[in-house]
């Protein structure tokens, strides 16, 4: 007996797959990816690269390269242990890139780099001199009473503390 299988096809569907799978990161399943951590310290953005085991000025360059801080490198496999003919390896090797985008203003002259005790740690001057928080107002709120009324954290923390005392009686 043979079944008869209708499916809706959009014509469109698929019209975007080559772009987003053009454009899309390629995942990395082999080799060394180090971790990275950027925060803040005053105005100046400090980026901390994990990379034990890395001898950093033989095989790390840091680069300013298109508004970008680009971390280059390789962890090099120095000990080839071979038992009997099997070798088990957890630790990965091989080359590694990381970038951080740098803020418009930002030039080479901005960034410090310093390796210390297997952590590489990038200094970048002045990165949010002038940047301050702005609240951007949300449009399209239906009641006349909170149009143009934009509530604080404060605010909204009360009202939920509020409702969980009301659930709770």
């Amino acid at each position: 007996m043979n079944t008869l299988v209708l499916r809706r096809r959009y014509p469109f569907a698929d019209f975007d797959v080559p772009f987003r799978t053009a454009f899309a990161p390629v995942p990395r399943t082999t080799g060394f990816n180090p971790a990275a951590e950027v925060s803040r310290d005053g105005d100046d953005a400090v980026i901390r690269v994990e990379l034990p085991g890395v001898d950093a000025e033989r095989d790390v360059t840091v680069e300013v390269d298109h508004g970008h801080v680009v971390v280059r490198g390789e962890r090099r496999d120095e000990r080839a242990e071979n038992t009997g003919g099997r070798m088990l390896r957890e630790v990965h090797y091989g080359a590694f890139r990381r970038s951080f985008v740098l803020p418009g203003h930002a030039t080479a002259d901005d960034v410090t780099a310093s390796y210390d005790a297997g952590v590489l740690s990038m200094r970048v001057a002045g990165a949010y001199v002038g940047e301050s928080p702005r609240r951007i107002p949300v449009n399209g709120i239906e009641s006349d009473e909170s149009a143009g009324a934009v509530a604080t954290d404060a605010e909204r923390a009360d009202t939920a503390t509020t409702t969980e005392d009301e659930q709770a009686a």
